[in-house]
């Protein structure tokens, strides 16, 4: 089976026989036809990687911009604590509701920018879900720079890695055809 392009062996006859080597013949085969794609197409994936990030800053900014909303329509105002053990990810901060229970949102405050622990801060929370909360005067264009920085270094980054690969890639088929031989797409 070895060496013909178009033989494919059957996984499921070759779990059931019990076959490990038509088992890791056909998983070999299938991991050398992605290898090879993905070989002809480096340029698309890593243009596919930085749409991928520029798609996940966009839903970054609508997310942020529905708790915005969110907390918008049923806003309250309170005085709260900024907690130990807040890192990069989350600040965790401590607030009481009117009706005196105390409030630690698991996913921490939004835009939590510049907050030390132990001072106390006014943040806005929503009535309706009081464990979506944001410091008071803050919004989602507050993140924005961040972000398009974000998607533009990606673009910096991987937009010029796409386009050299682009070039490698025409000026060694022009090369191939300039010398007869057949253009090997796989060469990138």
């Amino acid at each position: 089976m070895r060496g013909t392009p178009h033989a494919r062996i059957d996984l499921d006859s070759a779990l059931v026989s019990g076959s490990g080597s038509e088992l890791i013949e056909a998983v070999g085969s299938t991991l050398r036809a992605a290898g090879a794609w993905l070989r002809r197409h480096k340029p698309e994936c890593v243009t596919g990687f930085a749409v991928l990030v520029t798609v996940l800053v966009a839903l970054a900014f609508v997310g942020a911009l529905l708790d915005d909303r969110a907390i918008a329509s049923n806003r309250a105002f309170t005085a709260a604590t900024v907690l130990d053990g807040s890192n990069f990810s989350r600040t965790l901060v401590r607030f009481t509701l009117p009706d005196g229970q105390a409030v630690v949102p698991e996913r921490g405050v939004m835009y939590p920018r510049g907050l030390e622990p132990g001072s106390t801060i006014i943040v806005e929370y929503s009535t309706e879900k009081p464990s979506l909360v944001r410091v008071a005067g803050r919004s989602a264009l507050d993140r924005l720079p961040v972000l398009l920085g974000t998607a533009a270094g990606v673009w910096v980054v991987f937009g010029a890695w796409a386009w050299w690969l682009r070039r490698r890639r025409a000026e060694r088929d022009v090369a191939a055809a300039d010398a007869g031989r057949p253009v090997d797409a796989a060469r990138v």
